[in-house]
């Protein structure tokens, strides 16, 4: 990251105007990783500034990264893209491994599609650019938040050539959904969890993971994000992906 768009991130010393009163019960609780301390600070004042969001730590150390999220349960985490010990990917997947189940959103400089690709294949909630404006990035995680899919408006139009590199033609893929798993799909690309989707079909979590499994064997992908963007580029689905 850039000094000077790391600067932007707490450069006002106003309240922002879009600012969220929030009570603890609906309070976001971050974790912030990135190696550039400026990003690191900046960033967390911004969001607490903003309201609805506590950060529950902040570090560029990949062990500690997990070592806190571990221990802290945040409901969101923000995670750089470069980083010099390990990837932001690569971190995600540990943390994965590790059990940690909270969503994900990169903030990054790099706008490649094969970042962007394998973040999707991870499994992130967003990809967001740190030289977007500081208040569209707070708006874009406050989304990510509630369970939207937001992707930085100057990448957007890479994702349906990320999703079709090297893939079988879209309709070949989604004719092989059953009505059931496509209804599961346009709930998944709507950013609605297993529990949510099992409440409003009246099934049971156990069922709708196994749909989800299903889902991802068929359209060939491995993660939720993926097989949802791809149900909004091919018209499978009935909600957008945000567009930060």
């Amino acid at each position: 990251m850039t000094p000077q768009a790391a600067a932007r991130l707490g450069a006002s010393t106003d309240r922002p105007s879009d600012v969220v009163e929030a009570s603890a019960a609906d309070t976001v609780r971050v974790l912030l990783v990135d190696d550039h301390r400026l990003c690191q600070s900046g960033l967390a004042e911004l969001l607490e500034r903003s309201g609805g969001f506590a950060v529950a730590g902040a570090t560029g150390n990949p062990i500690e990264a997990e070592q806190l999220a571990c221990t802290q349960a945040p409901d969101l985490l923000i995670l750089d893209m470069k980083m010099p010990q390990l990837d932001g990917v690569s971190l995600l997947r540990r943390l994965r491994a590790a059990g940690v189940d909270a969503p994900a959103v990169i903030l990054t400089m790099s706008d490649t599609c094969e970042d962007l690709g394998n973040a999707l294949r991870a499994g992130v909630r967003g990809y967001l650019l740190k030289d977007m404006d500081p208040q569209d990035i707070v708006a874009a995680i406050r989304r990510a938040a509630k369970g939207e899919l937001v992707v930085a408006p100057a990448i957007a139009g890479k994702l349906a050539q990320v999703l079709q590199s090297g893939a079988e033609p879209p309709h070949d893929k989604a004719v092989k959904l059953t009505e059931r798993e496509r209804e599961i799909l346009r709930h998944l690309s709507s950013g609605k969890s297993n529990k949510a989707i099992a409440k409003v079909l009246n099934i049971s979590h156990d069922t709708v993971k196994l749909h989800v499994r299903h889902i991802l064997a068929k359209l060939n992908m491995t993660s939720r994000v993926e097989a949802a963007v791809f149900a909004v580029e091919h018209a499978v689905a009935d909600h957008p992906t945000r567009v930060a």
